[in-house]
């Protein structure tokens, strides 16, 4: 299987759109839908798990757990939010090896300083830019496996100003950061300029947020510009939440699921999803030959 660092390299497959995701579920939906990596959401996972905007309220052990249940279930390279890396270097090196156990194929690492929250929110402050280096350094030095890409974050575009955003990210990049994400550009022309500086130096990520300060733009369109990861973090929550508040709708109103029968799975289909067959045969076999081996 080709590695997530080979894919982001190799430029003639265009773009690598990664939905984010939130549990083993999501995650599987991913996979059957055709996408080639998924996003581990920081802000998904508070919005699912906790109920809770994005303010930095997960814990490294609860992101963790949820990444090991999603490697045991799908075969997509994980892309995994760790926020600040949940303290100093010391932290992050921790954080990095935890994760990187538990089956991320990159580590997603920040400059805000705590409580950090999303990044398309206003207030946010950041830690030094000498820290921030000092962490991606340490998470370069914590991975195992060169396959496991340290991604970092500068959100120094709302603090400190496009410029000095740029000259984060270029001191990231010396760092060792294999990938760079310069958050929430606020029109094209930033856009087109974080692309320029970069581009065929190392790959660059894009987040896409409904309602966020970035514009948004297709896969394809961003691909041109120059950007090879494009994640679209809490989209799959936000059209579930939506779905969801129309069917509970429906249900108080009506009283049953009759109506909404058309835009959801039945029983059966949803344990086909699942896998149920394939569980059962490999449940039958195991059983037949523990009887086999009894006689």
């Amino acid at each position: 299987m080709t590695t997530l660092r080979a894919r982001l390299a190799d430029t003639s497959a265009g773009p690598l759109l990664a939905p984010g995701v939130y549990d083993a579920f999501s995650a599987l939906m991913v996979e059957r839908a055709g996408f080639e990596a998924a996003y581990v959401s920081g802000a998904s996972l508070a919005y699912t798990q906790l109920g809770r905007p994005d303010l930095g309220l997960m814990s490294a052990k609860e992101i963790a757990d949820t990444v090991a249940r999603m490697a045991e279930r799908v075969s997509l390279p994980l892309i995994v939010d760790a926020d600040t890396g949940f303290g100093n270097a010391l932290n992050v090196i921790r954080t990095v090896k935890t994760f990187e156990a538990a089956g991320a194929a990159a580590i997603q690492l920040e400059d805000q300083s705590l409580p950090k929250r999303c990044g398309h929110l206003s207030g946010k402050a950041l830690v030094s830019r000498e820290e921030m280096t000092g962490k991606v350094k340490a998470a370069v030095d914590a991975r195992t496996s060169e396959d496991t890409l340290i991604i970092a974050r500068t959100d120094a575009i709302a603090v400190e100003g496009f410029e000095a955003a740029m000259e984060r990210a270029e001191r990231y990049l010396e760092a060792g950061a294999d990938v760079l994400f310069i958050e929430a550009p606020q029109d094209l022309d930033q856009m087109s300029a974080i692309a320029n500086r970069f581009k065929g130096r190392v790959p660059l990520l894009a987040n896409m947020v409904e309602g966020g300060r970035t514009p948004l733009r297709t896969a394809s369109d961003l691909g041109e510009a120059g950007f090879q990861l494009v994640i679209t973090p809490g989209a799959f929550v936000r059209a579930l939440a939506f779905m969801a508040e129309e069917f509970l709708t429906t249900l108080k109103t009506d009283g049953a699921t009759a109506n909404y029968r058309n835009r959801m799975l039945d029983f059966g289909q949803l344990n086909a999803l699942l896998g149920i067959d394939e569980m059962k045969a490999d449940g039958d076999r195991y059983d037949a030959e523990g009887k086999e081996a009894a006689e």
